[in-house]
């Protein structure tokens, strides 16, 4: 049998994103992705590579996305 090592299969599961990926996956602008990965709140947790050079991981992006909504249903019962 063929085993892939941890570390590819980990990138499988959890591959890295560019801005581009990150912006077409939540239907906003690159701008708004740069934006927020330098903001602090709300902040998307990025990987800063050489060059200025930014990747985002898949689940990072949906841990994201799981705080943003329970901020805005936490907002929502308040009112």
């Amino acid at each position: 049998m063929n085993f892939m090592p941890t570390t590819q299969l980990d990138e499988l599961a959890d591959p890295l994103l560019t801005a581009e990926d990150v912006a077409a996956k939540l239907k906003v602008s690159t701008d708004w992705v740069w934006d927020h990965s330098s903001r602090k709140r709300p902040y998307l947790p990025v990987i800063r590579m050489s060059n200025g050079v930014l990747r985002y991981r898949a689940s990072g992006i949906e841990e994201f996305l799981r705080e943003r909504e329970l901020a805005s249903n936490l907002r929502r019962k308040r009112q």
